[in-house]
């Protein structure tokens, strides 16, 4: 297990965010610490995707204070947030489909030593002993050579994680990381993941539609309303809370096998 626990990191204050009118995220507050996986969640137009976008760097929020270790992450953009430790899958890590998956590693490695290659050159050489290491840690060391075009779905997933590793993270963010997955694809990507948070004392902020996920792999959960954070809690508290289900699902549903697709 990682030493960097209870630690806070990543500290949110305040934030607001309006369109026109209409008020997405309204003073949200929450913070997160090494070694934490945090998902958030809510129903569609609750404020989750922007809440996520301005910690990310996409928005920048009307007020309110983001700040990574003591340092305000507002303004920055992604290659500077890059550089900083904070790392995102499924949007930094496009993977290169003509490159191979150690090529695509190293690509990673490069962007995170902040070098680049002229057009002609390929990543080939550059700190190859590095990139297996973070394929073995994804469990592709064995498919390093074949086009990344040829990956299976779920590969192509971890294959991204190994790319988000390349910068060594202090925080990592998830968008939706297990969409399209099926189920057991979807547990062993968290799992997996969880195994290398602990390894690293990484701190991860996560969006997800599924909640079987959410509740078996998050350490706690946000869940927002109308732009606001209506309950946090352990999986177990947010699971058993009447007034999280009547929000979230409407009346007499609860978190049960039929909502594991609900819309987040």
């Amino acid at each position: 297990m990682s030493t960097h626990h209870k630690t806070t990191l990543l500290s949110v204050q305040h934030l607001h965010k309006a369109f026109g009118g209409n008020q997405a995220v309204n003073d949200v507050s929450f913070n997160l610490q090494a070694g934490e996986l945090l998902a958030l969640i809510g129903p569609n137009g609750a404020g989750k995707s922007t809440t996520f976008n301005l910690v990310n760097g996409q928005l920048s929020p009307d007020s309110g204070s983001i700040t990574l270790d003591g340092v305000s992450l507002l303004g920055r953009k992604p290659n500077e947030l890059w550089r900083m430790g904070v790392s995102r899958t499924f949007q930094i890590a496009q993977t290169f489909g003509s490159l191979t998956v150690a090529e695509n590693v190293q690509m990673a490695l490069l962007s995170a030593d902040g070098k680049s290659l002229a057009p002609w050159q390929r990543a080939t050489h550059y700190r190859r002993a590095d990139a297996l290491q973070l394929l073995e840690q994804v469990q592709l060391d064995t498919q390093a050579n074949r086009p990344c075009s040829a990956l299976a779905y779920g590969d192509v997933k971890r294959l991204e994680l190994a790319m988000a590793l390349a910068n060594e993270p202090r925080l990592l963010l998830m968008d939706e990381p297990t969409a399209g997955m099926a189920p057991d694809e979807r547990h062993a990507l968290m799992a997996l993941t969880r195994s290398l948070v602990n390894q690293r004392g990484v701190a991860v902020l996560f969006t997800e539609h599924s909640m079987d996920v959410v509740f078996e792999h998050a350490d706690r959960v946000l869940v927002m309303a109308r732009g606001a954070l209506f309950a946090q809690g352990t999986p177990a508290q947010v699971q058993a809370d009447p007034q999280v289900q009547a929000v979230y699902f409407g009346s007499g549903k609860t978190f049960g096998a039929s909502t594991t697709e609900a819309q987040a």
